[in-house]
């Protein structure tokens, strides 16, 4: 039985004419009639009166139609399902800078499993300028990056993480009530260095000092600063976001200053523009998500 014949039955139906049902299916009348009439040989009955230009169904046609508009709709789910299907990819290529690969993406991609069951994730931890030129050249679908912008690339702010100095369990400053930058210039540091121009500022404000504090530990590892602090090897200027255990524990302590308080780390999602639009909103919502419920980052856009 093939499908156009029922869609003409159902629309001569709905429009009361089989004029006004080829208009709608953008078909010539007889094209309509000759459908009706491959249906009416197939099922062999008659499905219409004709009276004049009036048209009844006939008690047959009656019978028929509840059948005619359930095919009809189980055939348009199927459609639908199958572009849902086409629309998202199997596999989702995903670049990240390594703090939002330790600290965003183990609560992330569950979730987003749980909303796609049948998407494959594939994770990349590299930096900002490797995950775009991936994503330029659909090397990857998706990336979450510092802040850049590009006229080929979709570019969304997903939260800023403000950078703050953090001392360890028993340092001075904790009881001091009256710290300010010029203490830290005795101070033992531990750098972590990015390479992102948020870091510059640090450099600059270091600069401002007499004497510069002693940095006698540099990395490239949030995790080895964190562990270095951890263990009073120093102090150390972090994004708030890998600290949020420690500080929560009390095993980290936040030291404010003035001179840094504008300093922070962006990150955006992007893709190509039109690309895995459906991936994309779902990375941004519920990033935004897992961000607020960790209450601890500013600006969740």
């Amino acid at each position: 039985m093939n499908i156009e014949n029922l869609e003409a039955f159902v629309y001569v139906i709905h429009y009361g004419s089989f004029n006004k049902a080829a208009d709608m299916l953008f078909l010539s009348q007889p094209s309509v009639t000759a459908r009706i009439q491959t249906l009416e040989r197939e099922l062999d009955c008659k499905l219409f009166d004709r009276f004049g230009r009036q048209i009844q169904l006939t008690e047959k046609g009656k019978q028929f139609l509840p059948y005619a508009q359930q095919i009809l709709q189980t055939y348009q789910k199927g459609k639908v399902q199958l572009h849902k299907q086409k629309a998202l990819p199997n596999l989702v290529r995903i670049g990240c800078t390594i703090s939002v690969s330790n600290y965003i993406i183990p609560d992330l991609l569950p979730l987003l499993k749980n909303k796609y069951p049948d998407l494959m994730f594939k994770l990349s931890v590299t930096t900002t300028d490797d995950i775009m030129n991936q994503v330029l050249n659909k090397e990857l679908d998706v990336g979450f990056v510092r802040n850049v912008a590009h006229p080929h690339l979709q570019s969304i702010k997903l939260y800023t993480d403000p950078i703050t100095l953090y001392v360890h369990e028993g340092h001075p400053f904790i009881e001091k009530h009256d710290v300010t930058i010029k203490d830290i210039e005795q101070e033992t540091f531990v750098f972590f260095e990015c390479g992102a121009l948020d870091w510059l500022q640090l450099h600059r404000v270091f600069e401002s000092l007499d004497h510069p504090p002693q940095i006698e530990y540099m990395t490239d590892n949030l995790e080895t600063a964190k562990k270095l602090v951890l263990n009073k090897a120093g102090i150390c200027f972090l994004p708030s976001l890998c600290v949020s255990k420690e500080v929560s524990e009390q095993k980290l302590f936040p030291i404010h200053f003035p001179e840094v308080s504008n300093i922070s780390l962006q990150t955006n999602v992007i893709n190509l523009h039109g690309e895995n639009s459906i991936v994309y909103s779902s990375l941004l919502d519920m990033g935004k998500e897992i961000l607020r419920s960790k209450a601890i980052i500013s600006e969740v856009q």
